[in-house]
């Protein structure tokens, strides 16, 4: 999401809204790896809990132990924020630590051993993108792959924001990366993150799903962060409601899905409290009508930006640690655990 208080971050500016979630269709397959490619890997389905997986940004000043959150709000997954390019087409946390053997590795480790998992963020709105520095799909797709590799993953989300989303050339580039990853990695759940207008996808997002539609890619989860409007009518949960509304009929049309195909296939990542946008406010009752809409539709995927401001703001405390409303701590999270899909 944005590298500002709203969207996901790459450094200590928190940006995003993760999206709420839900269980996801089983993917299909691709054809076999080409010749020389690595061995597929199992494959892996969208299990209970998934759907649920809020951002956690652990790159900059004093996030929650996650299992200190899983603890207190019934939690299993968190999506962890971001992997960046290194500078070149080789993948890093924030661009700068290592995918294995670091802290990030670490609290994965902790996540598993009490019981949860995560689905690792590729992308964000600051820093240096794969998306951009691999100048070709499958070179973009074996980065994507060491990812996927360096930490066994079932899920992965391409957050595809500012100049990664705004060129053509590359958005075409990561769906043929993930078309790749997928016959790769039978099973493996994607998803495919961006910014919306109140009303759905702008034309740059719907054109990128097109783009899917007409590459083949089955994707899991087409996910929208409804906020940083810039101008809506009614509540920010309805202003949600009528961008999924508008999602929903983008997917539908791309890929000739039936209604409950289309929802299933759709996403959303909010944010929490305070967004980017100056008098635009994410309440608790708005994330319980995204939770009912959820519910009613079977998304794929709730989510929101993030566990780190999921608590009231103190004395001294940035607005990209803390929602900037009056709240107690975990009561965003609270309601995103509640979703199955």
């Amino acid at each position: 999401m944005r590298k500002t208080i709203g969207l996901r971050l790459t450094a200590p500016l928190l940006a995003a809204a993760l999206v709420p979630a839900a269980l996801l269709l089983a993917p299909a397959t691709g054809a076999a790896a080409a010749p020389g490619a690595p061995a597929a890997a199992p494959a892996v389905t969208a299990v209970p809990g998934m759907a649920a997986a809020p951002y956690e940004y652990l790159g900059w000043g004093n996030p929650q132990k996650p299992t200190d959150v899983m603890k207190a709000t019934g939690v299993k997954w968190f999506t962890l924020a971001f992997v960046l390019s290194d500078g070149g087409c080789n993948p890093a946390w924030d661009g700068t630590r290592p995918l294995t053997g670091g802290s990030d590795a670490a609290a994965i480790s902790q996540i598993r051993a009490a019981g949860g998992d995560v689905v690792v963020s590729v992308g964000g709105w600051s820093g240096n993108k794969l998306g951009e520095k691999c100048t070709s799909a499958s070179a973009l797709a074996g980065a994507y792959q060491k990812v996927i590799d360096a930490h066994r993953l079932k899920a992965l989300d391409i957050d595809i924001e500012n100049t990664e989303f705004g060129n053509a050339t590359v958005r075409q580039r990561v769906v043929d990366a993930l078309k790749i990853v997928k016959t790769r990695n039978p099973g493996i759940v994607t998803y495919i993150t961006m910014g919306t207008t109140p009303t759905g996808p702008d034309a740059t997002g719907k054109d990128l799903i097109k783009r899917g539609a007409a590459a083949g890619l089955a994707n899991d989860g087409w996910v929208v962060m409804p906020f940083d409007f810039g101008g809506h009518s009614g509540s920010m949960g309805q202003a949600t409601v009528g961008a999924l509304d508008g999602l929903k009929a983008a997917v539908k049309s791309a890929y000739g899905y039936g209604d409950d195909a289309a929802y299933r296939h759709i996403g959303v990542s909010s944010m929490n409290g305070k967004t980017d946008q100056a008098g635009e406010s994410v309440t608790t009752g708005d994330f319980r009508t995204i939770l009912g809409y959820a519910r009613q539709h079977h998304l794929a995927r709730f989510a929101f930006w993030a566990v780190n401001r999921d608590r009231a703001c103190g004395s001294g405390t940035g607005a990209d640690a803390c929602s900037g409303i009056a709240q107690s701590p975990y009561e965003f999270t609270r309601i995103v655990a509640q979703y199955q899909g």
